[in-house]
C-alpha cells in the first residue's frame, strides 16, 4: 500500500533558504550600465575579498543534498519506481512549459520594438542559463532508483566511488582536456544527493552536535586545503574572466562544501526546527515549497523586466558594489524585482501544481528516453541562450523538451499495420 512520507521540517526549510539565498544572490550580483547601445555588466562578488561569502551562498550543495533525502523518502514510498519517476518527471518539466513558451517569442518582440541586438542577446542568456540546473537534477531523478538500489547494497561505499570518480575527471580536466571537467555534472552532483540518502535513512540525522560540527569542520577545511594546494578558485561561483571556475564545469571541492554546509546545518538543526515551527518562518516555508521550481525559473526572466525598465530606459547604473550609495539602493532593487516576480508567479505558479493524470505511467525505458531528451534540450538551451541566431537553435532545444514532456506523461503504443492476405 502506498503511504505518504512525514515530512521533515529541516528538509522544508532547507529547500526554502535556498531558494531565497539563490534568488537574493542572482538580485545582487550584477553590476549594470547602458551606452550607445551596449550593455555592461560585471559581478559584485568580484569585489576583493568577497568570495568568501561564496563558501555559503552557493547553495546548489544544499539543493542537491535535501532533493537527494526527499527522493529517497517518497521513493520508498512509492507504489512503483516507475510510477514514482512518472510524477517526479511531470513535476520537474511542467513549470519549464510556460517559460519556453514566452521566450520563444520574447526576443523577436523586443527586437521589433527597436531594443539592440546585444542586451536582447543577454536577456536570453539571463533567461536560460540556470536551466542547467532542472537538465541535471531531472538526470538524478532519473538515477536515483538505481542509486538507491547500490545505496542498500555499498552504503558509503557508494559516495565514496563517486567523489574518486569526481577527482579523477578534474586530474584529466586539469592536466588533459578542459571539457573533461563536464563529466562532473554527473559524479560531484550525484555524490552530494546521496548524501541525501544518508540523511533520509538516519546515519546525519542522528549526528551529534559535536558531530556535525565536526564534518562541518572536516568539510570546509578540506575546500580551503584544496583551494589553496590545488588548481580550485577561491570563488564557488563563477566569476567573469576568472581562468577557472568550480561551478562550469562543477567541481570535486564541491563535495567537500557541501559536507562543511550540511555539517553547519546538522549543528543548527535543533533551534532550525524551532524556527521553522514559528507561525511566520512556517508560513514563508510553506509558501515557498510548492512554488520552489516556479521561482526559480521566473526570478532572473523578473531581473530582466527591471533591468530593462531601469537600466536600458531610465539610464541608472548600478553603485560600486560596498559603497554606501550600493548599500542605500539595493533593498529598493530587490522590493521592485520581487513586485515583478509575485505578478509572474501570480501567472504561472499555476503550473507547478498539476492535477493528478488517470492515465497508467508509460513504460520505464520510456520515462528514461523522456529524461535524456528534456536534460538535452534543457542543457542546449543554457548554453546557447533563448536569442541565439538562427531560431532554428532555440526551436530544437525546446522541441526537445516539449518531446520529453510528453513521453513521460502518456504511454507510446504503436500499433503494427494489419496484413492483408
Amino acid at each position: 500500500m502506498q503511504t505518504t512520507p512525514a515530512r521533515d521540517v529541516l528538509l522544508d526549510l532547507v529547500r526554502a533558504a535556498a531558494i531565497v539565498a539563490v534568488v537574493v544572490q542572482h538580485w545582487t550580483m550584477p553590476v549594470l550600465a547602458y551606452s550607445d547601445g551596449v550593455l555592461t555588466t560585471g559581478n559584485a562578488l568580484t569585489t576583493p575579498g568577497w568570495w568568501v561569502l561564496t563558501w555559503l551562498s552557493q547553495v546548489m550543495p544544499l539543493v542537491f543534498f535535501a532533493g537527494g533525502a526527499a527522493n529517497l523518502l517518497s521513493l520508498r514510498t512509492a507504489g512503483s519506481a516507475r510510477d514514482w519517476l512518472a510524477r517526479r518527471t511531470r513535476r520537474l518539466l511542467l513549470p519549464v512549459l510556460p517559460l519556453l513558451a514566452v521566450w520563444l517569442v520574447v526576443p523577436r518582440l523586443l527586437r521589433d520594438l527597436g531594443v539592440p541586438a546585444q542586451p536582447v542577446e543577454i536577456a536570453g542568456d539571463i533567461a536560460a542559463q540556470l536551466l542547467w540546473f532542472l537538465a541535471v537534477y531531472l538526470l538524478t531523478v532519473l538515477a536515483t532508483p538505481l542509486m538507491a538500489a547500490l545505496h542498500r547494497r555499498a552504503g558509503f561505499g557508494v559516495l565514496i566511488g563517486l567523489a574518486a570518480a569526481a577527482v579523477v575527471v578534474d586530474v584529466v580536466r586539469f592536466e588533459v582536456t578542459p571539457l573533461a571537467g563536464y563529466v562532473n555534472a554527473v559524479f560531484v552532483w550525484l555524490a552530494v544527493h546521496q548524501l541525501g540518502f544518508h540523511y533520509a535513512e538516519g546515519r546525519l540525522r542522528t549526528l551529534s552536535r559535536r558531530g556535525a560540527l565536526g564534518l562541518a569542520a572536516a568539510g570546509f577545511g578540506g575546500t580551503a586545503l584544496l583551494v589553496a594546494f590545488g588548481p580550485y578558485a577561491a570563488s564557488m561561483i563563477g566569476m567573469p574572466g576568472a581562468p577557472v571556475s568550480n561551478m562550469s564545469p562543477p567541481a570535486a571541492c564541491l563535495i567537500s562544501l557541501a559536507a562543511g554546509q550540511i555539517g553547519l546545518v546538522l549543528a543548527a538543526r535543533s533551534t532550525l526546527v524551532r524556527l521553522v515551527r514559528t507561525p511566520f518562518v512556517g508560513a514563508a516555508v510553506g509558501w515557498l515549497g510548492p512554488r520552489f521550481m516556479s521561482v526559480y525559473l521566473w526570478h532572473m526572466p523578473a531581473l530582466v523586466v527591471v533591468s530593462g525598465g531601469t537600466v536600458l530606459a531610465l539610464g541608472y547604473a548600478t553603485p560600486e558594489p560596498g559603497t554606501p550609495a550600493w548599500l542605500a539602493t539595493t533593498p529598493s532593487w530587490l522590493v521592485l524585482t520581487g513586485a515583478v516576480l509575485a505578478v509572474l508567479l501570480r501567472v504561472f505558479g499555476r503550473f507547478e501544481t498539476p492535477r493528478g493524470s488517470a492515465a497508467p505511467p508509460p513504460p520505464a525505458g520510456q520515462l528514461a528516453a523522456a529524461c535524456l531528451l528534456a536534460s538535452a534540450g534543457l542543457l542546449g538551451l543554457a548554453a546557447t541562450g533563448f536569442s541565439a541566431e538562427p531560431a532554428s537553435g532555440p526551436v530544437l532545444w525546446v522541441s526537445l523538451i516539449a518531446a520529453g514532456y510528453l513521453l513521460g506523461t502518456r504511454p507510446v503504443r504503436v500499433t503494427a499495420p494489419a496484413i492483408r492476405g
